[in-house]
């Protein structure tokens, strides 16, 4: 099964994640869908400093949107910052350092937000990290479940309150066409047992985004939740698709997208009203909803196996929660 996912996911790759296949689908696209102002309207959007982030934070920016940008380092942050705010004209540009791996500081990072800002319109979650071996962070998580996975739900459930206070509140995950081979793990979400592979992790988590996605929009009806996947982009996570290429010469005859065309989908689900008229809790690349799943992958989880997962993950969180 494992062969046949890969290979489906592949042809499905070339087809429509490369970047001739956003210039074919963007032939469809309503250009006024963008043709809006964003003023007066605040945005956090995580990882904003580089790739997909960042160029999601400058096409917002442009808009007149408030960005408050997420990141880990901060001089790359304010190094980025200083860019959108010269080439937007946008001052309400304001930076806050994070971890997202850290999760009792993902904790304290929302607190301190719901308690400085009234509102908050809408929540890009766009970082995101691959470990090339399995590491664990200071609480004993592993590294890219707690960035990935726990941190997204932590501080997404987190500012619930805030984003259902805001006019219009969109939640929008950026995730990857690597969790189309994945079926959701319920167990060793830690990866402690059995052998380490980075990629294929990732792409599990980016599956578990996918049900976070789902069963939150099932709870919240005042809020959109949307997950996306942005394509095969040229930005320095460009590594992070689950497999190394069958074709070695195949991204010089499938060029890879630009952050701006692998952004495309994740502004117009934040921005537009399009978007809003949309199912929430579904997944969208190329400013359409598509299916989570490859035909006959076997990738489908039951009701049962997702309540499990997703209680798995609320004791996780509550069980580092700051007191």
């Amino acid at each position: 099964m494992s062969l046949y996912r890969n290979s489906a996911w592949f042809l499905k790759g070339v087809t429509e994640f490369t970047k001739n296949a956003f210039i074919s689908a963007s032939k469809r696209f309503v250009e006024k869908d963008l043709e809006i102002s964003m003023a007066g309207r605040s945005f956090m959007i995580t990882g904003a400093n580089s790739g997909i982030g960042r160029a999601t934070a400058m096409a917002i920016a442009k808009k007149g949107g408030t960005v408050h940008m997420v990141c880990r380092n901060k001089d790359k942050a304010e190094e980025a910052r200083a860019d959108i705010v010269k080439e937007s004209g946008n001052k309400e540009i304001f930076v806050h350092i994070l971890d997202l791996s850290e999760t009792k500081k993902v904790w304290e990072f929302a607190e301190s937000f719901k308690r400085k800002y009234k509102s908050l319109n809408v929540l890009i979650n766009n970082a995101g990290c691959i470990m090339s071996q399995r590491e664990e962070n200071a609480e004993g998580l592993e590294k890219s479940f707690a960035s990935n996975v726990l941190g997204v739900y932590i501080l997404t459930k987190s500012l619930i309150a805030l984003l259902e206070k805001s006019a219009e509140p969109r939640v929008v995950t950026v995730s990857s066409g690597g969790m189309l081979v994945q079926k959701l793990r319920t167990g060793n979400l830690q990866t402690d047992r059995g052998r380490y592979d980075g990629a294929m992790v990732y792409a599990q988590n980016k599956r578990q985004q996918v049900v976070i996605t789902e069963q939150l929009a099932k709870n919240h009806l005042n809020i959109h939740f949307s997950v996306m996947h942005p394509g095969w982009v040229d930005t320095p996570a460009r590594g992070l698709r689950p497999l190394p290429d069958p074709v070695p010469q195949l991204h010089e005859e499938q060029p890879l997208r630009t952050p701006e065309q692998g952004a495309d989908t994740a502004v117009w689900l934040a921005v537009s009203d399009a978007a809003a008229t949309m199912p929430s809790g579904h997944f969208y690349q190329d400013r359409k909803m598509v299916s989570a799943h490859l035909p006959l992958a076997w990738t489908r989880s039951s009701s049962l196996e997702e309540q499990k997962f997703m209680s798995s993950l609320e004791d996780l969180a509550k069980s580092h929660q700051p007191h």
